[in-house]
């Protein structure tokens, strides 16, 4: 069982796809790629 949460605790953070800086704040109920700045719908 250790061995799983070595795994999760080892993967790289996430990327947003657009911009290609680091989500600080990783949505959990989204399994999108797109940090909140690019996501916005007023830009």
């Amino acid at each position: 069982m250790t061995g799983i949460i070595e795994f999760f605790k080892n993967l790289p953070k996430k990327k947003c796809a657009k911009c290609g800086n680091a989500m600080v704040n990783e949505k959990a109920d989204c399994y999108g790629n797109i940090c909140d700045d690019c996501d916005y719908p007023g830009r």
